[in-house]
């Protein structure tokens, strides 16, 4: 397994050792001691969420209590993108976008202070995360995912939106930040 830094500190994109053959493949998707040593902290809650084509979640964090998340695509494919909104950071406002799919099997680790979301790009797509702290909605935010100061290039022109996605704040107006 690798554990690839990206253009923002803390981000993580992971390449598993894949061995397949004609039945199929096996492959390590969590091994707690490698991820230790990559600095990930002990995860304590699994979630799994299905979504169809266009569908755009995000972009979510958790302020108190932020989550760590370490992120894979067991099915379909996402664009799957990360902001930085801690407030004293140098890249604050600066976002990121990787394709995770079934097929490349990578995963990526978000540490807590980063704004999450992704759209599926496939039929369907199975988002699999596990967290480094449980979730808490009385302290979960949203980051407008179409907010122009942040311009995140999204691959879906008319995504599918919750209601509360839709009704996310500016990052201008986000009042509750991670330090």
């Amino acid at each position: 397994m690798t554990f690839t830094p990206t253009s923002l500190p803390g981000i993580l994109l992971i390449t598993p050792k894949v061995f397949g053959d004609e039945r199929g493949f096996f492959m390590e998707s969590y091994r707690r001691e490698l991820f230790e040593e990559a600095g990930i902290p002990p995860l304590v809650q699994d979630n799994h969420s299905r979504s169809v084509r266009d569908t755009l979640r995000g972009l979510h964090y958790q302020h108190p209590y932020g989550q760590g998340k370490l992120i894979r695509v067991t099915s379909g494919v996402v664009f799957d993108v990360l902001v930085d909104v801690r407030r004293a950071s140098p890249t604050f406002g600066k976002w990121e976008g990787h394709e995770l799919s079934e097929s490349n099997k990578r995963q990526l680790w978000v540490p807590p202070g980063f704004a999450h979301g992704f759209c599926v790009l496939s039929e369907s797509a199975d988002f699999l995360y596990k967290c480094s702290e449980y979730y808490h909605p009385e302290t979960e935010h949203t980051l407008l995912w179409n907010d122009e100061a942040v311009g995140v290039e999204w691959p879906v022109r008319d995504p599918i939106l919750s209601e509360k996605d839709m009704k996310g704040k500016r990052l201008n107006e986000l009042s509750v930040l991670p330090e």
